[in-house]
């Protein structure tokens, strides 16, 4: 991935008005004019003016895509979130808590209780939640949500389009085309939703950047450098600990697709490979050292501390083949040309790249194969779309009994838990680096000769694959305000030390109690929660806490509107739940089927509640 070589300016000197010296200084010279002493200057970062014209349209996309929940900071929320939105704006709320309080954010009892959240397990993204700290306490969660996935995403596609013309592309026009399409790419707005650890992906490229200087002072011939060895090691390890800071599993993804795409690369030269190899492992074992260093209390927290959980089982995740083809829902082609609902959900469109923009690529690589980045990143597009697709290929979410890959891949460690699906977004930057080089090649060609016709055809046909893949501004619904009894500081006069229990308590298709507490500025803590925890003695992750028979019996209530039979042994499971959880108080808001609910936490234990507020209230603390 190199472009010609410009100019050294020492090469340019005998083209200017810049005198050169073609002879020593005399002695009388020298003491005439004494050679000025030496300062050591900083680098000077210099921002080429079309760069910031491209990192504010970048920006003003973004802006103009999450507009929705921008206008609406206090109770707007992106509909197809699900309950994730509340999780990660609980993740910011509680880190800006801990670094506030001068408490370790690494794990908190403030859901879960007592045991607890392991929050290095659960992608808490500290990379951006604890520099953040204070725009999460002066503007709130929600706040810091979107602007972590506005930046996310004007951020990731200005580091590419930095990659991309530095390394592969000579045209700003084409770096900009790329760059446009790995930040706004179909899967990189679904993940807008709800995900900001796949939007925040602008170190990736960097590191890309770095390992690509390496790989190219490797390969040419010459004496040994042990400082620039260093200088290496250093920040590719820091740009690594960092990205673990912001997402371990898109790392993954993306150090998989990116060996990949070098091996493919130097195919051609055997020898060359080696020697590759040869001048850049010193460099990166000194950088993983470097990494673990600075990430080893974190990652042994994460895998071996409290709520660690070794796997996690997420069932078939894999893309359907008509995921590949069909246009995303959040985009033009998906509002005048809607495809059949075959993603895993409305955040995980990890694919939809569309049939005209594969058939483009395609056509491209085809007629550019003898290029060399067009190989390598056609087979990273290959590999990683028929790994995305799972064990066994699907359509229309109808097995069609085919074996896929896959079926091995998933019993690899670390690769099991990966969301299959997700590895599509590798070919995101493939994609993008081989229509930036056809566009390159259209605008060289367009500059010898206006009147050509092949220019004209490429740019029709990259309007036609990517206008319908154009998204739109992400759909907002109005959120329930928080109860009285929480937002007004009720709640502290019921709370001694125990937990406070939810009816029923909240769990991952319900966290709406999580913005509750984060509104009560944390003064209590929650029993169940949304989050990825343990179960059992095999340390299985799951989504939630374990369930107890209390809280199925109250999502049984809730979902059917009927009390279910309350006998002696289930007053004695409901004991022994409030007791595991060190219920201070149940607490009953307005939701749904709510009398029913009030009447079956009466019969479990005997007393009738107490209205404060907006809500029911059981004070079980005598009880325990």
């Amino acid at each position: 991935m190199e472009r010609a070589q410009e100019v050294a300016p020492a090469e340019l000197a005998g083209t200017t008005g810049v005198g050169v010296a073609t002879s020593e200084p005399t002695p009388t010279e020298v003491l005439r004019n004494p050679p000025r002493p030496r300062t050591r200057r900083f680098p000077r970062i210099r921002v080429h003016r079309t760069d910031l014209l491209v990192a504010t349209g970048y920006l003003a996309l973004a802006a103009t895509v999450l507009s929705g929940q921008w206008r609406d900071t206090d109770s707007g929320y992106l509909i197809k979130s699900g309950q994730d939105q509340t999780m990660w704006e609980w993740f910011f709320a509680v880190t800006a808590h801990s670094v506030a309080a001068l408490h370790s954010p690494l794990g908190t009892d403030l859901q879960n209780f007592p045991a607890g959240v392991n929050m290095m397990a659960n992608t808490a993204m500290f990379g951006v939640g604890v520099p953040l700290t204070p725009v999460t306490l002066l503007f709130g969660p929600t706040v810091t949500f979107v602007l972590v996935l506005t930046l996310g995403l004007a951020g990731t596609a200005f580091a590419w389009h930095r990659l991309l013309h530095r390394e592969l592309v000579a045209s700003r026009s084409a770096a900009f085309l790329g760059g446009l399409f790995c930040g706004f790419a179909p899967a990189m707005i679904s993940h807008a939703s709800a995900h900001p650890n796949f939007v925040v992906l602008m170190l990736l490229p960097i590191i890309a950047g770095q390992l690509i200087r390496m790989t190219r002072r490797a390969s040419a011939a010459g004496p040994d450098r042990p400082r620039r060895r260093v200088r290496d090691a250093v920040a590719l390890g820091l740009l690594v600990a960092l990205q673990i800071a912001l997402g371990e599993e898109p790392l993954l993804i993306f150090a998989l697709a990116f060996a990949l795409f070098a091996v493919v690369y130097h195919l051609h030269a055997p020898r060359v490979i080696g020697r590759i190899l040869h001048g850049i492992t010193p460099t990166l074992a000194l950088a993983a050292v470097i990494t673990l260093v600075l990430t080893e209390i974190p990652l042994w927290w994460q895998f071996f501390g409290p709520q660690s959980y070794r796997s996690i089982d997420h069932g078939p995740m894999g893309n359907d083949l008509r995921a590949l083809v069909q246009f995303p829902s959040e985009s033009l082609g998906g509002v005048f040309s809607p495809g059949q609902n075959v993603a895993i959900n409305p955040t995980e469109q990890n694919a939809y790249f569309g049939w005209p923009l594969l058939l483009l690529v395609a056509s491209t690589v085809a007629l550019l194969w003898r290029d060399r980045v067009v190989r390598a990143a056609a087979v990273v597009i290959t590999v990683f779309g028929v790994l995305s697709l799972g064990s066994v290929a699907m359509i229309g979410k109808k097995s069609t009994g085919i074996e896929l890959p896959w079926q091995w891949a998933e019993h690899v460690p670390l690769l099991s838990t990966v969301l299959e699906s997700r590895l599509s977004m590798a070919a995101i930057p493939a994609i993008a680096a081989v229509l930036a080089l056809a566009t390159d090649r259209a605008v060289a060609t367009w500059k010898q000769s206006v009147v050509d016709w092949k220019p004209l055809a490429w740019f029709a046909a990259l309007v036609g694959a990517l206008l319908p893949l154009t998204p739109t501004i992400l759909p907002v619904t109005q959120r329930a305000p928080t109860p009285d009894f929480f937002a007004d500081g009720a709640i502290q006069r019921y709370v001694t030390g125990g937990s406070v229990v939810m009816v029923p308590p909240p769990r991952p298709p319900d966290a709406r109690a999580l913005r509750w507490q984060a509104d009560a500025d944390f003064d209590f803590p929650l029993a169940g929660g949304y989050f990825v925890g343990p179960t059992g003695t095999t340390k299985k992750g799951i989504y939630g806490p374990e369930a107890r028979a209390t809280t199925t019996l109250l999502v049984r209530a809730q979902d059917t509107g009927v009390v279910p039979p309350i006998d002696a042994e289930t007053r004695v499971s409901a004991m022994s739940d409030l007791w595991f959880w060190q219920a201070d108080v149940l607490v009953l808001p307005t939701t749904k089927n709510r009398d029913v609910l009030r009447e079956t936490v009466t019969q479990l234990l005997g007393f009738a509640p107490t209205q404060v507020d907006d809500v029911w209230l059981w004070d079980v603390r005598a009880l325990r």
